[in-house]
């Protein structure tokens, strides 16, 4: 069975303000990509006002649409961009900003608009998983500068062999199975190696060899990383 187009979806959707919702939450990346190219930089949702703006007008796009006269995200796109024109003038911004709104885009109308959306989706949400892995990668860098240790000491110490690799990820293991010795290793940023050596069986010098990498596994690990740990394949 055939799926419905998104101008069929909205027509089921209206006046149904869960349906509705789900819609919008499912499209905010397209909202998001709208909004960009209308004022020309980069925005992020619970901060930028012209987001909160673009949702409420993507809703009144939602119900104000008819099937008959077009495409709905041309419609939509439209909507956004006169209601942000509205909001600048309101808020008296710059009139460079509302001639940047008043020209930007003209031409998308005439994009296929389901084509576009998913690739205006795909780019927004690649472009901002890379934003957000920069900013996990440098709150790791951080997290590791209170260790006395940088990414390159991270890198020398790498295992260049699949065995040793294995040690490492079992003693990596072991600690993130052992909430106690998690804790002190965070807290006192010390990597109790006897304990580890002892529970484990894994000689001590292998572990001290290993220690930059099996700390920075840790960091990544128990932190909130989540673009980084879908990034790394530790396995």
């Amino acid at each position: 069975m055939n799926q419905p187009s998104i101008n069929e979806r909205v027509m089921a959707i209206k006046g149904n303000m869960d349906n509705i919702s789900l819609f919008i939450e499912e499209y905010k990346p397209f909202i998001a990509s709208v909004v960009e190219k209308c004022i020309g930089r980069r925005v992020e949702y619970g901060i930028d006002d012209e987001l909160s703006i673009a949702m409420i007008a993507f809703n009144e796009a939602i119900q104000k649409f008819d099937i008959n006269k077009g495409n709905f995200l041309a419609f939509a796109r439209n909507v956004i961009k006169n209601r942000l024109i509205d909001y600048y003038r309101k808020e008296k911004k710059s009139s460079d900003a509302l001639i940047y709104i008043w020209h930007s885009a003209d031409d998308e109308e005439e994009i296929e608009p389901e084509i576009g959306a998913e690739e205006s989706i795909k780019k927004h949400r690649e472009d901002e998983a890379s934003r957000l892995r920069r900013l996990e990668i440098l709150e790791i860098k951080e997290e590791l500068g209170k260790w006395g240790i940088s990414f390159l000491d991270v890198a020398k110490s790498s295992p260049k062999q699949e065995g040793t690799r294995r040690v490492y990820l079992q003693v990596v293991d072991y600690i993130m199975s052992s909430p106690e010795i998690l804790k002190t290793i965070m807290e006192k940023k010390y990597l109790p190696i006897e304990k580890i050596e002892k529970a484990t069986k894994i000689p001590r010098k292998k572990i001290e060899r290993g220690r930059n990498y099996i700390i920075a596994a840790v960091v990544i690990l128990s932190g909130d990383y989540k673009y980084i740990k879908d990034y790394i394949k530790w396995r």
